[in-house]
């Protein structure tokens, strides 16, 4: 995969920086100036040939990601993409200052819910107990894959996800005895799964 994004507020008769982000084969390339991305891509698309690569047609794309000027008040900036299961934008802090935002992409949020409705369908008849341990397991692995700056929201959700999950496989448990929500709340009370928290810190500040 290869995004390359580029400031458009520079000044004038300044050298342009770049960064470069990469994460196993996928890697992006910001640029200050946007012909110097145009001069990056036009040398990948030389040399890739040179060790026998190739760049994935839909994931290398020119991308303008400057600031969106400071009088918008929605939105999300000029360009949005995905990265290793992120999704990068601008977005607004409560300061009311523009910043860069990573946030869950929708499908990786959505593939994580799945996991954990398909694990509480398998596992309802284990004790609570071992269910809780499990279920706070694999919640806090999500955390720590996706618990950057910026992301809470998206962990919140997948925290609300979880309990809905489990409340549906406790109910199925018996025929009997239908479990209510309230008692449910009780059962949460005494097993509390982990509260969301930031494990990167990807911005200063």
């Amino acid at each position: 995969m290869l995004d390359l994004w580029f400031e458009t507020e520079v000044k004038p008769r300044r050298r342009g920086k770049a960064t470069l982000i990469r994460y196993g084969d996928d890697f992006l390339i910001g640029c200050e100036r946007e012909d110097d991305a145009r001069r990056v891509l036009a040398v990948l698309e030389k040399r890739r040939g040179r060790f026998g690569l190739d760049l994935h047609p839909d994931k290398t794309r020119l991308l303008p990601f400057g600031r969106p000027p400071q009088g918008q008040q929605r939105g999300t900036g000029p360009a949005t993409f995905d990265f290793v299961g992120f999704t990068c934008s601008w977005a607004r802090s409560r300061k009311g200052r523009w910043g860069r935002c990573c946030k869950t992409r929708r499908a990786s949020l959505r593939r994580a819910k799945k996991a954990l409705d398909d694990w509480c369908r398998r596992h309802r008849h284990q004790p609570v107990k071992a269910q809780h341990a499990a279920l706070s397991q694999r919640v806090r692995g999500h955390f720590n894959s996706f618990g950057v700056s910026g992301n809470l929201r998206s962990l919140l959700r997948l925290v609300e996800a979880t309990k809905r999950a489990w409340y549906t496989g406790l109910c199925r448990r018996s025929q009997r005895t239908r479990l209510t929500w309230e008692r449910c709340g009780d059962v949460l009370q005494q097993f509390p799964l982990p509260r969301p928290r930031m494990t990167v810190r990807i911005w200063g500040g």
